[in-house]
């Protein structure tokens, strides 16, 4: 039986995603890439339409991003990462600098680009919300994603490619 789509499961059918995933912390990376492969693959999307790229960390993935985002391939872009708090500041420097760099691609070239990065105090917490199952951050990331290049293409009164008319 085909899933509908729904608000909450748009169709990824006929769209071209980039999964830009972060290396650092590859237990929840991993789980979260998987996620959202199984999520785009579940809204249909074709395999051959999804590139998974890695990156070093969170930090480098707003110029992944926009780098994939201004490449003119990609509908959408997921970008999943994990930043655990440790006895440092560098957490607060690298989350921070990884929300306003992957919002600044999204602004800058009208590409979604769906924030998937973990900000956890403990690891524990970033490993569970990585797990198999439905509260996978990386398959609710990938579908806001498909969500927001549905609602742009509604506001600037275009249609999805798969259900164009033609005059």
């Amino acid at each position: 039986m085909k899933k509908q789509a729904s608000p909450d499961r748009p169709s990824a059918r006929g769209l071209r995603v980039a999964v830009l995933c972060a290396r650092f912390n590859p237990t929840v990376t991993d789980g979260l890439r998987n996620g959202a492969i199984e999520a785009l693959r579940e809204m249909g999307a074709a395999a051959s339409r999804v590139a998974v790229f890695d990156v070093p960390g969170a930090f480098e993935l707003p110029l992944a991003a926009k780098a994939a985002a201004t490449s003119g391939r990609f509908d959408a872009v997921v970008a999943l990462g994990a930043v655990i708090r440790g006895d440092t500041d560098h957490y607060d420097h690298v989350a921070r600098e990884a929300a306003s760099g992957l919002a600044a691609a999204a602004f800058e070239t009208g590409v979604p680009v769906a924030f998937g990065v973990l900000t956890v105090r403990r690891a524990r917490q970033a490993i569970s919300r990585a797990a198999p199952g439905p509260d996978n951050k990386g398959a609710e990331t990938a579908r806001a994603a498909v969500a927001m290049v549905h609602t742009l293409r509604a506001i600037a009164g275009r249609p999805s490619r798969r259900r164009a008319v033609k005059r």
